[in-house]
């Protein structure tokens, strides 16, 4: 068990997180930016470190701050919480480097899913069900969306390899609106992350996006917690998050959940 834990987070996260620590006993660290000094996951941990100025990627996105603001508060372990670094690769490499354990998976798992072809290839290899897509390891040029988009048949939808968040995501419904929307979508995803290469999806106008969460140990022991419904959305992002999903049935449950689990047995 953990003795003493950093929450590299902030809101109600970070305020989840600390309770949830104070009921197993560990001490927790809070870090802030200069603007969230007063908030109140800081009144709440037991210790506090201010990690910068109120910009995102100067305080809560600043590896080499928080890293040195868990090592010295004597922190075992890291949370990264949701969003932020949560999904950053880097830093749970940089955790590990310096002895401190990541709650969550490890840098090579968080780099193989977050490389999004490359995850449905090996999705599609494990049996468990993709739409269809670009094949390979994504595309960088129009000319290969046009003819993707060509063997798909729209609407087909425009994303990010690297992306998150809603970033890089155009639905088209012809070639016309796709050269238009693809270098757009493109540069949006170069800004976001640092990343040109994208992929195409058929689109799906009338479905649910219905999410499982996985739940797994050092041991590669793997659960998952059931489903939420995050269909209703504003610009490809989640507005509201519903559990159970009203639609589902006890069997199609029980069949997504088990492809759930395989995708993260796949990966380790």
């Amino acid at each position: 068990m953990f003795k003493k834990l950093l929450v590299a987070n902030r809101g109600t996260i970070a305020i989840r997180i600390i309770r949830a620590c104070r009921e197993l006993g560990i001490a927790t660290v809070a870090v802030f930016s200069t603007a969230d000094k007063d908030a109140l996951h800081v009144r709440m941990a037991d210790e506090s470190v201010c990690i910068g100025p109120p910009q995102a990627e100067a305080s809560y996105l600043n590896i080499p701050s928080i890293i040195s603001a868990a090592t010295t508060t004597g922190a075992d372990a890291v949370h990264p919480g949701y969003g932020f670094l949560s999904e950053n690769g880097d830093f749970a490499e940089a955790c590990r480097k310096s002895g401190l354990n990541f709650v969550g998976p490890k840098a090579r798992h968080i780099r193989l899913m977050g490389d999004k072809p490359r995850a449905r290839r090996i999705m599609i290899r494990a049996g468990v069900p993709v739409l269809p897509g670009s094949e390979g390891k994504g595309i960088s040029e129009v000319k290969d969306a046009v003819a993707d988009a060509k063997r798909l048949g729209y609407p087909v939808l425009i994303k990010a390899a690297a992306g998150g968040g809603g970033k890089g995501m155009r639905v088209v419904h012809d070639e016309k609106e796709l050269l238009r929307m693809f270098p757009l979508a493109r540069g949006e995803a170069e800004a976001a992350f640092s990343s040109r290469t994208m992929y195409l999806e058929k689109y799906l106008e009338h479905a649910r996006h219905v999410e499982f969460q996985i739940l797994a140990d050092e041991s590669r022991h793997a659960i998952h917690l059931g489903e939420r419904d995050c269909s209703i959305q504003r610009r490809h992002q989640k507005v509201i998050e519903e559990s159970p999903c009203p639609v589902l049935t006890a069997r199609l449950r029980e069949k997504m959940g088990k492809a759930a689990v395989r995708a993260a047995d796949v990966v380790g």
